[in-house]
């Protein structure tokens, strides 16, 4: 099996992904992934595809992340392993779909205006 190489994004945050056969070490910018995401909503967040689609330990996943926070990277890291396991099984299209994990979130940050304090927020008017 050759490398498997894939993109994810979040907000501001681009994942890239290299997957290979292996003991299942997972290494976040050549850092152990316990060390790189410390809570656990974050692990299980990086860990939901291969847990989906039961390949927990088979692969060694190499991932190089940059931009935004720790939630956009860790999310951006999902939808990489997700694209990642399609590609490596069309059938695990069938259990990645249904939880979401294979769209791409557009949502970003609201730019800030002139005249404005911030994207939405209005400085203070007075009518007198």
């Amino acid at each position: 099996m050759e490398v498997i190489h894939k993109i994810g994004r979040r907000k501001t945050a681009v994942a890239r992904v290299y997957v290979s056969e292996g003991q299942g070490n997972i290494t976040v910018n050549k850092k152990d992934l316990k060390d790189y995401f410390t809570t656990g909503t974050l692990l299980y967040k990086v860990n939901q595809p291969m847990m989906l689609t039961e390949n927990e330990g088979n692969f060694d996943v190499k991932i190089n992340v940059y931009g935004g926070g720790i939630t956009g990277q860790a999310e951006a890291i999902r939808l990489a392993l997700s694209r990642a396991m399609v590609a490596l099984d069309q059938e695990n299209h069938g259990a990645l779909k249904p939880e979401g994990l294979l769209t791409r979130d557009p949502r970003m940050v609201e730019r800030k205006k002139y005249g404005q304090k911030k994207a939405r927020k209005k400085f203070q008017f007075s009518k007198r």
